[in-house]
């Protein structure tokens, strides 16, 4: 396809990072044809190339993990500790347009590479930083996954779970993703106004950040007073008509019926319970409420008649919100993610037809590049270097000295 098509064609961008959060912005920029070069330690990598095969991650002989977070990308390897290794990204940076990175604020100084060291060498350098739990405060320097700064921290963890079970774990990379969305979106901020000001800048967020935003909604609700969370049961649920139920064939899915004046009675004639609409009980938003236990327990034996796919068209006859709670494996072969292209084709050697799921963002008129493989560490090393213009017995040297590989 002519690069001409891909709107971030022309754009160089260098990964200094490492797991999901910054490498994910980056994957998404490489969806749009950005160039992406990620600088890894020779001989190591990241190690999020290697998070396929720890517990309790799926077992499979693919490393599916570096598959969907690696596409597209070109690796180089340097030893940045190395003076020439150093001299080599120097070089590369004042051919680059955007750098990420994740790299902790002592690592980053150890290192030269913040933006006030970097931004003498490109004045037009938009530089990324994504941390765990900001840059500023007692715990610059800690740690963050999103497991913990995004998940736990921002209350997430207490809050979605039922009164009758413990906080779960979230899954792999959950907060990782949506707040790599929210770094590209500060990149292409950046971008733009550069093309106002012809002037470099630096962009961050943190996954505290994208945690408290992903559970804005209650933390404004404590920051203007309001009474704690209270959590129920599924079987006590403040509203049945926000809640999850398992039909006859074993499958559960959720309704969303937040429109109660119209959804209350499409919902008793969808169950064929006309006589509930008028039920005293039942009949109001507080009633329902107040004898939810008991509505719960109506709508169970209900539902428990008939299977899911039964259900489906009742739904959809009198236009109820809901949604079956997929499985893992229905997700992945989900038609609807298919026909909107979520889930598409990736160009893998050996495996065809091995698909991929998509950057969740698509413009009208710009095409998006056909994933490709991830590459091995090191695999692009010799090409870039040869065009920053080192020779072949240059590269050779780096290589054998340890500075490249």
């Amino acid at each position: 396809m002519n690069q001409s098509n891909y709107i971030l064609s022309g754009i160089r961008v260098i990964e200094i990072a490492t797991f999901v959060f910054a490498p994910g912005a980056a994957t998404v920029m490489s969806d749009f044809g950005a160039e992406v070069i990620k600088i890894e330690r020779p001989g190591v990598g990241d190690p999020y190339r290697y998070l396929s095969y720890i517990p309790p991650m799926p077992v499979v002989e693919l490393n599916y993990c570096w598959l969907l977070d690696g596409r597209n990308k070109k690796s180089v390897a340097l030893n940045l500790a190395d003076e020439a290794g150093r001299e080599a990204l120097l070089k590369l940076v004042s051919t680059a347009d955007v750098l990420i990175t994740n790299y902790q604020p002592s690592i980053l100084a150890k290192l030269r590479l913040r933006y006030e060291d970097l931004a003498p060498h490109n004045e037009r350098l938009i530089y990324a930083h994504a941390t765990g739990y900001g840059e500023a405060g007692e715990e610059v320097e800690k740690p963050g996954y999103d497991m913990t700064a995004y998940w736990a921290r921002s209350g997430l963890m207490e809050s979605v779970r039922n009164a009758d079970s413990d906080p779960s774990l979230s899954v792999c990379a959950m907060g990782d993703h949506p707040s790599a969305m929210t770094l590209f979106g500060g990149i292409m901020l950046a971008l733009y106004r550069r093309e106002r000001t012809g002037a470099g800048t630096k962009v961050s967020t943190s996954l505290i950040a994208n945690g408290a935003w992903t559970n804005s909604s209650l933390i404004q609700a404590a920051l203007c007073n309001a009474a704690p969370y209270t959590r129920r049961t599924r079987a006590t649920a403040f509203n049945p008509m926000v809640n999850h139920y398992v039909a006859r064939d074993g499958k559960r899915f959720i309704f969303c019926l937040i429109q109660p004046e119209k959804d209350w009675p499409n919902l008793c004639r969808a169950l064929a319970k006309p006589e509930l609409i008028s039920d005293p009980r039942f009949s109001a938003p507080a009633a329902r409420g107040e004898h939810a236990p008991e509505l719960i327990a109506i709508m169970d034996a209900v539902i428990s008649g008939k299977d899911l796919a039964e259900w489906a068209r009742a739904f959809a006859e009198h236009d109820l919100a809901w949604s079956p709670v997929s499985t893992i494996e229905e997700a992945a072969n989900d038609p609807q993610m298919a026909a909107n292209g979520v889930v598409i084709e990736l160009d893998h050697p050996g495996q065809p037809g091995l698909r991929t799921v998509n950057s969740p963002l698509f413009l009208r008129d710009s095409d998006k590049v056909r994933p490709g493989i991830a590459p091995e560490i090191g695999q692009h090393t010799a090409e870039i270097l040869a065009q920053l213009g080192y020779e072949e017995s240059r590269i050779n040297e780096l290589i054998g000295s340890g500075a490249a590989g």
